[in-house]
C-alpha cells in the first residue's frame, strides 16, 4: 500500500511573491514611461532655446523670452524624469547588483541636477534681459549673456552628455546580465555608453565640437535609450528573466 503526499503553496508566500511581480511590472511601466518623457522633452527644447544660445545678443535685443522659458520648463522635465527612471528601476535592478543599481540611481540624480544649473543659467538670462541697454550698461550685459551660457554649454556636455554614456554603462550591463530585456538592446548601451564617453571627453579637450561629424558616432546610444522606453513601457520585463531575478517563492 502506498501513500500520496500532497504538498500546498503557502497562501501568503503566493500572495507576496504576486504582490512583487505586481510592483516589478509597475517598475518597468513608469521606468520606461519616464524614459519616453526625456525624449519628448528633450528634442523640443532644443530648438526652442535656439535664440537665447544663438544670439550673443539676446540679453539686449527684444528677445523671445516665452519660447525660452518654455525651453527650460522642458529641461526640468527631462531632469525630473530622469530621476524618475531611475528610481522606478532601482527596485528590481538592486536584485542583480545593488551598487551598480546604486551607481546608476546617483549617476541620473547628478545629471539630473547638473541640468537645472543649466536651467538657472538661461533664466537668469532672461532676467537681466534689457533690450534698452546701450553702451558700458550694454557691453556689461552682453558679457553677462556670454558667461551665462557658456556654463550652460557645459552643462550640456556634462549632463545630457557625460552622464548619458555612463548611465548606459551601468544600466546596460544590469540588463545585459538580467536579462530583463532582449540583449540586443542593452547591448546598444555598452556600445553607445563608451563612445558618446570618449567623444564628449574629446570635446572637452578641445580635439572635437558639439555638432561635428564626430557625434553621427553616439546613435547607438541614442537607440539604446528609445528602445529600451519603448519596450519597458509596452513590453516589461521579460517574464522568465523576471520570475529569476525575483528568486523562489
Amino acid at each position: 500500500m502506498s501513500t500520496t503526499l500532497k504538498t500546498h503553496a503557502d497562501p501568503r508566500a503566493t500572495q507576496r511573491r504576486r504582490a512583487q511581480m505586481d510592483t516589478a511590472r509597475k517598475a518597468a511601466f513608469f521606468g520606461g514611461l519616464f524614459y519616453l518623457i526625456t525624449f519628448a522633452s528633450s528634442i523640443p527644447a532644443v530648438f526652442l532655446l535656439g535664440p537665447v544660445l544663438n544670439d550673443s545678443h539676446y540679453i539686449i535685443s527684444s528677445g523671445a523670452d516665452t519660447q525660452v522659458v518654455w525651453g527650460n520648463v522642458l529641461d526640468l522635465i527631462n531632469a525630473l524624469t530622469a530621476i524618475g527612471s531611475a528610481v522606478a528601476l532601482y527596485s528590481v535592478l538592486k536584485r542583480q547588483s545593488e551598487g551598480l543599481a546604486l551607481g546608476f540611481v546617483t549617476t541620473r540624480m547628478f545629471e539630473a541636477a547638473v541640468i537645472a544649473i543649466g536651467v538657472v543659467s538661461l533664466l537668469t538670462v532672461v532676467s537681466l534681459r534689457q533690450p534698452g541697454a546701450t553702451g558700458a550698461q550694454a557691453d556689461s550685459l552682453v558679457t553677462t549673456g556670454k558667461a551665462l551660457v557658456a556654463a550652460y554649454n557645459w552643462v550640456f556636455l556634462v549632463g545630457p552628455n557625460l552622464m548619458p554614456a555612463v548611465n548606459g554603462v551601468l544600466l546596460g550591463t544590469l540588463m545585459y546580465k538580467s536579462g530583463l530585456v532582449p540583449k540586443a538592446i542593452p547591448l546598444m548601451g555598452l556600445i553607445g555608453g563608451p563612445l558618446l564617453l570618449a567623444v564628449t571627453l574629446s570635446s572637452m579637450l578641445g580635439l572635437t565640437h558639439h555638432g561635428s561629424a564626430w557625434w553621427l558616432v553616439t546613435a547607438p546610444i541614442f537607440l539604446w535609450e528609445l528602445s529600451l522606453g519603448l519596450y519597458l513601457t509596452f513590453k516589461g520585463f521579460r517574464p522568465t528573466a523576471l520570475t529569476t531575478l525575483m528568486g523562489p517563492s
